[in-house]
């Protein structure tokens, strides 16, 4: 299951993490939104214990939101040590996502 990351877990959950980190920025009356989260559970579960993969609810979580300036939903981020390597606007392919995991793992 995703991990639910919030304006005040981020810090320590994402940021300070020795792990890569794929964020997915979202709202439950986004379409696109909904129509990508099976795959970021997915992504979950497959990449268990070696990526931390978790989503921010935009409209409940704005600083963090504010901090990464996401602008547009979804967007998924894919960090390393508080960094943007990947950021991806709008609703992508599982293989896309799978492709930038793999790329900086």
């Amino acid at each position: 299951m995703a991990f639910e990351f919030t304006d005040s877990n981020f810090q320590t959950e994402a940021i300070e993490s020795d792990k890569l980190v794929l964020v997915d920025f979202w709202a439950e009356w986004c379409g696109p939104c909904r129509a990508i989260g099976p795959v970021i559970e997915e992504l979950a579960t497959e990449y268990d214990g070696k990526v931390v993969v978790g989503k921010v609810n935009v409209d409940h979580n704005s600083e963090v939101s504010g901090q990464f300036r996401v602008r547009s939903i979804p967007t998924v981020l894919l960090l390393k040590n508080g960094e943007i390597l990947e950021k991806f606007v709008g609703a992508r392919s599982k293989s896309d996502y799978v492709s930038a995991i793999e790329k900086h793992s």
